[in-house]
């Protein structure tokens, strides 16, 4: 059977390490053994069928008309070029449409780029999951996480297939209007943050906890807005996150903030002095979400629960509104330059975090490949190698619970460590607003009370959970 990931190794990234085909076969077939069917569109009715019937065409349409409304600027800048490309990477996009409303067989990919084999593997893989009758990999039929993250990939391709605009980010507006309109909300969290810092020496360890809690749920319901969830329409925080957390704390379904306290309070009183604490946090979007998860990578600084953050975001644009290094710098540098006050300060030193290397920035092209993430020690052994070296991995929002769980029908109450698969690069815990119909890890009978009352309760972003792995 063909492996998803036999590729030679990257310029970039290296994704395989030489000499392992046989021992990554091995792994595929051991842990895809006994693991319930993946999420899919044939389901009618189901959110995966509904996501490729209508919020898919929906991102494509909106991402047709942003390059249609810079049609002049591609002219100022590149002359008739621009404007050709402009008409080449509309026409890629209204194939790319056509192909998903009509179910046509998934395609390979044709642009070289740097995932480009890898990638064209991984379609091969999936068509010999098929029987000889099935014919090629369809939309609806394939596992949902593959053809979602195809979806994206394949705009990619469509861009970088039209030079001089094949730089263009198609959701870059989206994303930048998402943190302008959220200006009220992150004054208030800066202001906040400032008024902790200043004060965080007089802090007992409770209320120094407290504080803590209060940032991480920040950071969970900052994860709300998402705008691959609203088909790219603007979901933006426009009220103070901050006076509503206590009305929000029982739609929070997992709370493990105790274990996350627990570990990283340990690691500060018994780390030495010139040892180290590093704390990842897996990005997932920008704008307002990308603001509390730097408030809180702030404090965890000047708390001294850790000692340096780690981010990982997403090389290409990725689900709308996913984190991007243009992303992540613009968005520092619009606070540096703010009027407020706190704003500006925070943009201050979040920039020198960056140039002191308290805060690193990084990103690897297994992000956006379609593989769950229990392969990655196989796949992108480089990178598992770097989280080994984290005392704590946070991982935002739901396409990484989705790619950490595999994205399958497991039972509600199957525990957290058991769908993880095999992934344990270091402790680890998934803040997530739950937007997709997979959930784990929870108690008998906790499900049933909201299937009951709230039909859609797994897709709204209503509930939250903070859901740790690691030693007790």
């Amino acid at each position: 059977m063909p492996l998803p990931f036999l590729a030679l190794p990257w310029r970039r990234h290296r994704l395989l390490c030489s000499g392992c085909d046989a021992s990554v076969g091995a792994r595929t077939a051991e842990v895809m053994a006994g693991t319930p069917a993946s999420l899919s569109g044939q389901d009618e009715g189901s959110f995966a069928y509904l996501t490729i019937k209508d919020r898919i065409p929906q991102i494509l349409t909106k991402a047709i008309d942003t390059l249609h409304r810079h049609k002049s600027e591609f002219f100022e800048k590149h002359g008739e070029k621009g404007t050709e490309a402009e008409k080449k990477a509309i026409s890629l996009l209204s194939k790319l449409r056509n192909e998903l409303q009509t179910d046509k067989p998934i395609i390979p990919f044709v642009e070289k780029f740097v995932d480009t084999d890898i990638w064209n593997q991984y379609l091969e893989y999936q068509q010999s999951l098929l029987n000889e009758n099935d014919g090629k990999p369809r939309w609806f039929y394939s596992p949902w996480l593959f053809v979602e993250c195809y979806m994206y990939r394949r705009i990619h391709e469509a861009i970088i297939q039209s030079p001089p605009i094949d730089d263009f980010d198609v959701f870059k507006e989206s994303k930048d209007q998402n943190f302008f309109e959220s200006q009220e909300s992150i004054i208030a969290l800066c202001t906040h943050l400032q008024e902790v810092v200043r004060a965080i020496e007089d802090l007992d360890e409770n209320q120094l906890r407290d504080e803590f809690f209060q940032l991480l749920q920040i950071s969970l319901w900052g994860n709300k807005c998402d705008l691959s969830l609203s088909g790219g329409e603007t979901r933006s925080q426009k009220t103070n996150v901050i006076n509503s957390l206590e009305e929000l704390k029982p739609l929070i379904l997992v709370n493990d903030m105790e274990r996350l306290w627990s570990l990283l309070n340990n690691c500060k009183k018994t780390r030495e002095k010139a040892s180290i604490t590093r704390v990842v946090i897996v990005l997932d979007n920008s704008g307002f979400e990308l603001v509390t998860d730097l408030v809180l990578a702030d404090f965890l600084l000047s708390s001294q629960l850790a000692t340096e953050i780690h981010f990982y975001g997403k090389t290409i644009p990725w689900f709308v509104s996913d984190t991007t290094i243009r992303d992540f710098n613009w968005l520092i540098e619009q606070m540096k330059m703010s009027n407020h006050k706190w704003m500006s300060k925070c943009g201050a030193e979040w920039e020198a975090y960056v140039k002191t290397g308290r805060w690193v920035y990084r990103d690897h092209i297994f992000w956006t490949l379609p593989h769950e993430f229990c392969v990655m020690s196989q796949v992108a052994p480089d990178l598992y190698a770097e989280l080994q070296k984290a005392h704590l991995i946070l991982f935002k929002g739901d396409l990484n619970y989705r790619k950490l769980t595999g994205d399958r029908k497991w039972e509600f109450t199957v525990p957290f460590h058991q769908a993880l698969n095999g992934f344990h690069p270091a402790p680890l815990c998934s803040i997530r607003t739950l937007k997709a119909e997979l959930q784990v890890g929870l108690e008998p009978g906790q499900a049933e009370q909201y299937v009951a009352s709230e039909p859609n309760w797994l897709t709204t972003g209503k509930y939250g959970i903070f859901q740790f792995d690691g030693p007790l």
